[in-house]
């Protein structure tokens, strides 16, 4: 059902931070800027279906990743094919792996991050408990891979989920077993290790880039399937708690600022009529540098900043619909939004 109230709903320009927030939604041909009355300020023609994640980098370009046919046979936020795109439009890299899914981050170093599926072995696919019976992806599960790959696409670092074992990951009650354990997040840490959100688990780890090994973990079932988590200068994490298993009724969504040596809750916003902000699927949360927080609601495309006093300052729906083969309907849903100011790198002098 769209949502007839779109554009920009509520602001009040004195507590917002200025800027432009990127709208990219889900199987959509096109990816935004819109400024802060919610007029579109800059487009990109992406030349097929975007797959999940499209964000500006600091030298202005934007990558993103687009769907393709190939690959395994499961469509959730499946990419394929990650392209960096100018700001005339024109395609400068491509890096085809047709098993990328989710999240894609381009380093510091050039170096380019993402989440890939492999094929699990029969003898493999045996051993991963939970989930629920008889709903693998035509009889086989697909286990998760973090790649990096240098600016002419040869592979420099992977991790394999499957080498941490089986028996410490087992799949939520409510999950289907196609993916162990749909990862849905990449980034790094201060130190620069490999920070990971697992979806189906509830859980977010962290690899140390060195050993491979994982350093930090933390599993918690009341985040009900988790998204976007990101490291913040002082060491927290930020992510969206979902809210799908939730005990409290009714089913709400949360954005959480984690401490990961306390590991505690020392920061979340859910709305005081809990049922207003609720995505199942998807979502993120940007922390800001005034302190506000930008985020994405993301199955009603909706993006909303708050300020350090929880109140909301900016609310926005998204007016670009259409046909979205994953929910069979017209969606404005989209994976994630991020604010820019004007005087970041990403923006500096182009608009």
């Amino acid at each position: 059902m769209k949502n007839y109230n779109t554009g920009v709903l509520y602001s009040k320009p004195s507590e917002c931070l200025n800027g432009y927030t990127s709208i990219a939604p889900i199987r959509h041909e096109e990816a935004y800027l819109v400024d802060m009355s919610g007029e579109v300020a800059h487009s990109w023609n992406l030349g097929g279906l975007l797959g999940a994640k499209a964000y500006l980098i600091p030298n202005g370009n934007l990558l993103c990743c687009l769907y393709t046919n190939e690959g395994a046979p499961i469509k959730a936020a499946k990419g394929g094919r990650i392209l960096e795109i100018d700001w005339d439009g024109n395609v400068v890299w491509e890096h085809v792996d047709h098993n990328q899914h989710h999240d894609v981050t381009r380093l510091e170093n050039g170096n380019t991050l993402y989440i890939a599926w492999e094929e699990l072995s029969q003898q493999e696919a045996i051993r991963v408990r939970g989930g629920v019976l008889g709903t693998e992806r035509e009889e086989k599960i697909y286990g998760d891979v973090i790649r990096e790959v240098n600016p002419d696409g040869e592979i420099v670092w992977e991790w394999f989920f499957k080498n941490e074992g089986y028996d410490e990951y087992a799949l939520s009650e409510d999950c289907d077993r196609a993916e162990w354990a749909h990862a849905n997040a990449v980034s790094t840490t201060l130190d620069g290790d490999i920070l990971v959100s697992f979806r189906h688990l509830d859980t977010i780890l962290v690899v140390d880039r060195e050993t491979k090994k994982v350093k930090w973990k933390h599993q918690d079932k009341s985040w009900g399937h988790q998204h976007n988590c990101q490291m913040l200068p002082n060491g927290n994490i930020t992510f969206l708690a979902n809210g799908m298993n939730n005990l409290v009724q009714p089913l709400h969504s949360r954005a959480v600022e984690f401490d990961t040596k306390k590991r505690e809750v020392v920061w979340q916003f859910k709305d005081p009529r809990q049922w207003t902000f609720f995505t199942p699927i998807m979502g993120s949360v940007q922390r800001l540098e005034n302190g506000n927080t930008v985020i994405c609601e993301a199955v009603n495309g909706r993006v909303f900043e708050v300020n350090t006093n929880d109140e909301i300052v900016w609310d926005y729906v998204a007016p670009m619909y259409h046909y979205n083969e994953i929910f069979d309907s017209d969606s404005n849903a989209m994976f994630r939004a991020y604010r820019y100011t004007p005087g970041s790198p990403e923006i500096r002098s182009r608009l």
